[in-house]
């Protein structure tokens, strides 16, 4: 009984008479290998020796190179290149593994908990299983991945088909700070059949490299359209306005601590802070500098009746020109609010009444919904 083919089977036919073993190797044969150096001409005395063209001479080899890499042994494939096409992304690449550095693009995300999830997505995107998953130690180990070629079909037989099969290994590993991290992969085990029989391949380290490149390269692509859905939400959060409320401060009772006024802002300590880089020049402060680890602004202050006039309704300046120090701290009891202080340039508070004068302005810049670049 003949077998039922289709056009495209039959094209797969006629166009897949070569495996993966094959299309590895030169055509025709490599007799050249066999080849042993040409003597130079015997030149009598009393002759001049003619001039040699070194133009196709072949250069002498460094002693890394395997000299044994010819004839069938030679890969003539161009290597793969690695492509870190995700946002914060770049190669580091040695003779056993290749690792990808990754660094974080939000600081409100934990950096091994995105990668973990990134990668165990993917292997579920492409339907892979997974035999092992650690997320304490950083590791993702996967079932066997199959892929079959025909080789050759006829109307009359079986299929010829080509197989390969693999199980690759992931490796997380984050620093102590969450910033950097890195991702490395290695192919854990390599089986090839052909019409179910096996081969007795032996990978060389290329052949290694080759397959765990491609596979990470996927893995790459997959992880560049989440951290490009990542960075989207991000710049959507942080053009949305933050509310800010005025803590006032409470008249001390005999003996205790005077109190000071502060602003609390309705958001995380990096949201507030970056926040904040924008909206006080906004206000008239001149930002001199920062240091985000101490959650400090170093900000001037200067006349400029034309801005403050319009901020205040025509009312003095409530701040007096000077140098000043705006304090940004998580609180204490709520990690999604921020505690805004306002101080003298000698770090003291400023008074009471200037931090309230301050805030209708501070409230209207900051929850002020920004549009997107």
């Amino acid at each position: 009984m003949l077998k039922q083919v289709t056009p495209i089977l039959l094209i797969a036919a006629v166009t897949a008479c070569s495996s993966p073993i094959d299309r590895r190797q030169a055509n025709g044969n490599d007799d050249y290998a066999l080849l042993e150096p040409q003597p130079r001409l015997v030149i009598p005395e009393g002759l001049n020796e003619p001039k040699y063209s070194t133009e196709y001479e072949i250069p002498t080899v460094s002693n890394k190179v395997d000299t044994n890499l010819v004839g069938k042994k030679l890969d003539i494939r161009p290597p793969l290149q690695v492509l870190p096409m995700a946002e914060g992304t770049h190669v580091e690449e040695s003779s056993d593994s290749i690792k990808i550095v990754v660094e974080s693009i939000d600081n409100d995300v934990d950096l091994k908990q995105e990668l973990f999830t990134i990668l165990t997505e993917y292997l579920n995107s492409k339907s892979i299983k997974m035999v092992k998953e650690d997320y304490d130690a950083g590791i993702i180990e996967t079932d066997w991945i199959e892929n079959q070629e025909l080789i050759d079909s006829t109307m009359w037989g079986s299929d010829e088909i080509y197989t390969v099969r693999q199980r690759y290994r992931f490796t997380l590993n984050v620093r102590p700070h969450g910033r950097t991290g890195n991702l490395a992969i290695e192919l854990a085990e390599h089986e090839e059949s052909f019409d179910g029989k096996d081969q007795d391949i032996v990978l060389s380290g290329e052949d290694k490299r080759r397959y765990t490149v491609d596979m990470l390269n996927n893995t790459i692509t997959y992880m560049s359209v989440k951290r490009a859905k990542m960075l989207k939400a991000k710049r959507l959060r942080e053009s949305l306005g933050i509310d800010v409320e005025l803590v006032k401060a409470q008249p001390a009772g005999e003996g205790e601590t005077a109190e000071v006024s502060y602003w609390l802002a309705q958001a995380p300590y990096s949201r507030t802070w970056d926040r904040l880089r924008i909206v006080l020049p906004e206000m008239g402060f001149e930002i001199v500098d920062m240091d985000s680890n101490k959650g400090l602004y170093y900000i001037n202050v200067n006349d400029d009746s034309g801005f403050w006039s319009s901020l205040w309704n025509e009312k003095k300046l409530p701040v007096e020109e000077g140098s000043y120090r705006l304090r940004v701290e998580e609180d204490e009891l709520d990690s999604n609010q921020s505690r805004i202080y306002l101080n003298d340039m000698a770090d003291e508070p400023v008074g009471n009444d200037v931090v309230e004068a301050v805030y209708e302005g501070l409230s209207e810049l900051m929850k002020e919904d920004r549009k997107l670049k």
